[in-house]
């Protein structure tokens, strides 16, 4: 167990009293690196070698006065050494040593001056052997004790989610998979964070790996097997006679190792990639990134867009501060007496948080983090007397009460649902370590008591609060990130459940599927003082869905807005993804309503939030009565109407590239009146050629004349009769036509989707031999004069393109 700051620093001053004078230098070089590891609680012989024998970049043969791999590199020279030119020769040596095993630190020395070069953070420090116990943060990395800053593009934990990604393609290819294959990588993220983490004895899982199993790796899964069991074992029901590497592994509760797995099975490339894993410094690996980059490295398709598949800290702070976390502070700042402030922390240990589409846990993690945070500030405030007064603090873990199993979330998936639990107990372990290194004590909760309920299942088929198992008990906030389904995408089973939540089928089925969420949470929060905010796509704040969803939230469970942002668009750095444009919604019952409303407006969308305080927020997002606009079938004005282009339905078989219209025909010369110009927006935008069979005139006997044309629609009608649903099923009784139409003599095209990066929305004219596509939106009977608009519309996609 690492020791508090205040045993470190009387261990210093001891070391530095022992070396305060002239000794046999030669015979006492071990002893004084044995004495300094001791300061900090480190057993030297086991972390650290001396001599190690290594190839000098001259090709000259060198040794290493003490190698820590992976770590550190010590240079020892008599006393009055020139120390500048002991860092060169530390640095000659590097030549020789594996990439994996390259120090992140030298330190040279003359056994009165001390010098240590941090080669990540490119600085050096330098200080008199004497004066050790005013540098000790210098050396946290030896006492546990650092502190790490995580950036969310951070390489170290993509390479970390690649190198997962790689182990988990291998023992599925032998046909390790499923369930077992899924809990068996989380325990191994586990053992690799917990070995640089100070949960377990530093690098003891790595050193298990390399130096007890086998080069070829046919014993590896019977040694990892047998650790899973010891850190699921009591230290005193623990065999007696076991081995001593395996003894030093804690007993870690947590229910995360009691499950039993099948016994996997690893070669020697297997064995690299598990001891690659090793290698990487777990300490600099934020949980609430990887959880999400480490669920993605399971999907090849996500895998190559790795960093596009986790909620940004940023846009999780947009939810959590307007709905909790700013009202947290602003009462702890106005707490000015410690009964108060003890009243205050009571609070905070009885909150209640849950993410009904949790995921890997993003926002729980952040939350959590955050609640923690908060925590600190109060304990600082209640025993500021001690800290004033520089007295020992002992025993810190009694004074914090806030923990994970104030946490619940629902997954759909199990592999997230499992990361997620994980991911909590790795937050709170790096909060703990930040305790420790805050109030000079070492803090840890191994074994774990406490967990987050995450539940592996359908969150719209589950009674929320059924996973709160003490009476009486309510959550106090409900976030998340539901999933982002429009209502034309979702599939049979996930509208099956947004109809189960509405419990009505009357115009809900043009809702996304995330209003499903808003509902179910409505239904829990009357007469309760629980607030909700969640992250959606804006279409729910516009067009039909508005009159629809928030009637119902209206007018059935008397709901209001408390704060919302505007659109805004989704940060992904990722490259190739499609952009998404998002609001948030914040919401409770009317009785509990927040006093000041907060509007979060965007003069720029890719931009910050600018905040404004408004007496009312409407479902459109703006300041404002509740009002909502009905779904007319006639515009207010005498405008004229647009409408779908056509609808195939086809499973592509009434359809044609340019080389399928030639081939057909070739084979089928009659069937050239039959194809016309399909215009779709991707091949509008990009002026790409495209054609359909358009057989609205088609006589019987044509059609059977012409059998690759015939084949083609018998296609169609097995495609129909195949759909699940009645009505795509219909229209088999028709398999020669487009679902829709609609052919006027002449109309105006407008594409429905475009690139954000337009300065305006392109539209085309066309003649009725043109078919519209219903990924267009048209106007019959546009009046324009067709040659001179298209030649206007050639010049526009010139400069469209020049843009």
């Amino acid at each position: 167990m690492p020791l508090s700051l205040n045993e470190i620093r009387d261990r210093a001053l001891a070391f530095s009293k022992e070396w305060n004078n002239e000794r046999n230098e030669d015979a006492e070089a071990k002893s004084f690196w044995d004495s300094f590891f001791h300061v900090f609680g480190v057993t030297r012989r086991r972390i650290a070698t001396f001599e190690t024998r290594v190839r000098k970049a001259n090709n000259r043969q060198g040794f290493i006065d003490l190698l820590w791999k992976g770590m550190l590199l010590i240079e020892h020279k008599s006393r009055g050494h020139d120390l500048d030119r002991a860092y060169e020769q530390a640095k000659d040596y590097f030549p020789g040593i594996k990439e994996h095993e390259l120090p992140k630190y030298i330190i040279v020395c003359d056994f009165e001056r001390l010098r240590i070069y941090d080669l990540d953070e490119n600085t050096q420090r330098e200080f008199k052997v004497t004066k050790l116990v005013d540098h000790i943060h210098l050396f946290d990395f030896l006492s546990g004790y650092k502190r790490h800053e995580f950036k969310e593009q951070d390489p170290v934990n993509i390479k970390a989610a690649e190198l997962m990604g790689k182990l988990h393609d291998q023992l599925k290819a032998i046909g390790y998979d499923g369930h077992a294959l899924e809990l068996y990588l989380v325990r191994l993220l586990f053992c690799l964070f917990a070995d640089d983490t100070g949960i377990f004895e530093k690098s003891i899982f790595e050193d298990y790996i390399e130096l007890f199993t086998a080069e070829d790796g046919n014993d590896l899964a019977a040694r990892v097997g047998q650790v899973f069991e010891i850190l699921n074992t009591e230290t005193p029901k623990r065999l007696k006679n076991i081995d001593g590497a395996l003894a030093a592994f804690p007993y870690v509760n947590g229910k995360l190792f009691e499950e039993h797995l099948p016994t996997a099975s690893f070669d020697r490339k297997m064995r690299g990639i598990l001891l690659e894993c090793c290698y990487l410094d777990w300490s600099l690996i934020s949980p609430a990134i990887f959880g999400s980059l480490f669920q993605s490295v399971m999907d090849e398709k996500a895998r190559r867009n790795l960093g596009a598949h986790y909620t940004s800290e940023k846009n999780i702070m947009k939810v959590i501060k307007p709905l909790f976390l700013d009202d947290l502070w602003d009462e702890f700042r106005k707490t000015d007496s410690r009964p108060q402030m003890q009243k205050f922390h009571t609070k905070l240990r009885s909150l209640l948080f849950s993410d009904p589409a949790c995921g890997c846990g993003n926002f729980l993690i952040i939350a959590y983090r955050e609640l923690r945070l908060l925590e600190i500030q109060v304990v600082t405030y209640l025993l500021k007397d001690k800290l004033e007064r520089k007295q020992s603090i002992t025993d810190i873990k009694i004074y914090f009460e806030v923990d994970v199993d104030q946490f619940y979330g629902i997954e759909y998936e199990e592999f997230p649902a499992q990361i997620a639990q994980v991911a909590m107990w790795l937050m709170d372990h790096q909060l703990n370590q930040l305790i420790s290194a805050t109030f000079g004590d070492y803090y840890v909760r191994i074994p774990l008591r406490k967990s987050a309920t995450i539940v592996h299942g359908n969150a719209l088929r589950t009674d929320w609060q059924s996973l709160i198992t003490e009476e009486g008990r309510h959550y106090n906030y409900i976030f998340g990130n539901p999933p982002f389904i429009g209502s034309k995408l979702m599939s049979e089973k996930q509208r099956e459940d947004l109809l189960n939540v509405f419990g009505e089928k009357n115009n809900v089925g043009v809702l996304d599927y995330v209003t499903a969420w808003y509902v179910k949470a409505a239904q829990i929060l009357k007469n309760l003082n629980t607030k909700v905010a969640f992250v959606s796509t804006n279409s729910i704040s516009q067009g039909e869905q508005v009159g629809i969803l928030w009637n119902i939230l209206f007018g059935r469970y008397e709901m209001k807005i408390d704060f919302a942002h505007q659109t805004f668009k989704w940060n992904n750095e990722a490259r190739g993804i499609a952009a998404v444009y998002c609001i948030i919604i914040g919401f409770g019952h009317q009785n509990t309503n927040f006093s000041q409303k907060k509007l979060y407006q965007y003069e720029n969308i890719k931009g910050d939030a600018l905040e404004i305080s408004v007496g009312n927020i409407n479902p459109y997002l703006v300041e404002g009565k509740d009002l909502t606009i009905i779904k007319r079938h006639k515009s207010i004005c005498l405008v004229p109407q647009m409408s779908f282009g056509n609808m195939p339905l086809d499973g592509g078989n009434l359809l044609l590239s340019d080389k399928e219209k030639t081939e057909l025909i070739e084979s089928e010369p009659k069937a050239e009146k039959f194809i016309k110009p399909l215009i779709s927006a991707y091949e509008f935008l990009n002026g790409i050629p495209r054609w359909c069979l358009w057989l609205v005139d088609i006589e019987p006997s044509e059609l059977k004349s012409m059998p690759n044309v015939l084949k083609r629609v018998e296609n169609v009608r097995k495609f129909r009769l195949g759909s699940i649903a009645p009505s795509t099923q219909k229209f088999a009784s028709t398999p020669y036509l487009f679902r829709d139409r609609q052919n006027p003599e002449t109309y105006i095209l407008i594409p429905s989707t475009t690139s954000e990066n337009r300065l305006f929305i392109p539209i085309g004219f066309f003649k009725k031999n043109n078919i519209a596509n219903n990924s267009t939106h048209i106007i019959p009977n546009g009046t324009c004069r067709i040659q001179a608009a298209n030649a206007t519309l050639c010049k526009f996609r010139n400069l469209a393109g020049e843009l």
